[in-house]
């Protein structure tokens, strides 16, 4: 490959790297109009409507009114390790783009073989890597601050992350197992020649990741490391302007990840339900459907459940969760041995 080949490659690998960062953010930001909407509509509600047509534009000056906040960091804080915290949950969370397969070809040319900006082998264990990476910020965050609000928060975190990152790893272990491969990409294809999409024969496992997913991004009913009602905002209380932005952007992030990683691993990727290939075929816009209806489950369960104890936080994450995993794993492996 000679050197403009070289530098053409770059430039590619540049121009899809800022293309998915931007509209990644794009859907981040409108995530949380979806939410309100969707939560006001269900309580009866209109939710946002002031700013833009029913509200449109609301994301857009939510994201303005933080820029121009004041930054203020406590007296007593933790100055550089305060600072640092909300950049590596940000960083954490949308590291993990780069080795999703949105579509069929999204690659980076010739020299570049798959669906993914990288293609790489172990693309599964990256994003189970980069969740438990974002742990660190959180936790920072809440010893940093020097507030007791904060630092429970974090310690929420930190044991939180531990117990439901076990089962949520241990609820994929069946679909690497019937893919035979930790690569994406190849568990899209894996599905598309079984002619059946992954929560089928793995319906416990997919039962397992959802709420595993909903505890490992904080979101209801296992926000207790924010749990507005006890610690006025958790590991963040003390956040203002442009760094809260970055906690918020992150908490979303996490959630278009691991609907993104639901619907590689159990939905089928990029590929259309089985029996519609020839009315709608595969691509980026079945991929984008079923991320979205995993958004809607998250705003779904936040708006019908209420936030469990932490001593039923715990129990359900190492008495029912990892036991059901195990489980699943053994179950497959039979299947696997006996039938496959």
């Amino acid at each position: 490959m000679g050197a403009i080949d070289t530098l053409l490659l770059i430039v590619g690998v540049v121009i899809k790297l800022v293309v998915v960062f931007a509209v990644a953010m794009l859907h981040v930001a409108y995530a949380t109009y979806f939410e309100r909407k969707v939560i006001a509509h269900m309580q009866i509600r209109l939710g946002p409507m002031e700013v833009g047509w029913h509200g449109l534009l609301q994301p857009i000056a939510d994201g303005v009114k933080l820029l121009f906040k004041e930054d203020v960091i406590p007296a007593k804080a933790d100055r550089y390790v305060f600072m640092i915290a909300p950049m590596i949950c940000f960083f954490a969370a949308t590291s993990s783009l780069v080795v999703f397969p949105f579509f069929e070809g999204f690659n980076l040319g010739p020299y570049h073989v798959g669906g993914a900006l990288a293609n790489i082998n172990i693309g599964l264990l990256f994003v189970l890597a980069m969740s438990s990476l974002g742990a660190y910020g959180v936790v920072m965050a809440g010893w940093a601050s020097n507030s007791k609000y904060a630092f429970l928060g974090g310690l929420r975190s930190s044991a939180q992350v531990i117990s439901y990152e076990i089962s949520l790893g241990l609820s994929l272990v069946g679909v690497m197992m019937l893919a035979g491969s930790l690569n994406l990409t190849d568990i899209v294809h894996a599905q598309e020649r079984a002619g059946m999409w992954n929560f089928i024969p793995q319906f416990l496992g997919f039962s397992i990741f959802c709420i595993a997913a909903l505890a490992e991004t904080n979101r209801t009913p296992f926000d207790l490391p924010e749990a507005e009602s006890e610690l006025v905002a958790g590991y963040f209380t003390e956040y203002t302007g442009f760094r809260f932005a970055l906690f918020f952007l992150a908490e979303y992030m996490g959630m278009l990840i691991m609907a993104a990683l639901g619907t590689v691993c159990f939905l089928g990727g990029w590929n259309p339900i089985p029996g519609l290939e020839k009315i709608i075929p595969g691509g980026v816009w079945w991929f984008l459907v079923k991320v979205y209806t995993l958004f809607f489950m998250y705003y779904w369960v936040r708006t019908t459940l209420p936030r469990y104890r932490y001593d039923q936080l715990m129990s359900l994450g190492w008495k029912v969760m990892i036991p059901i995993a195990l489980a699943n794993i053994f179950l497959t492996g039979l299947w696997k041995v006996y039938f496959a």
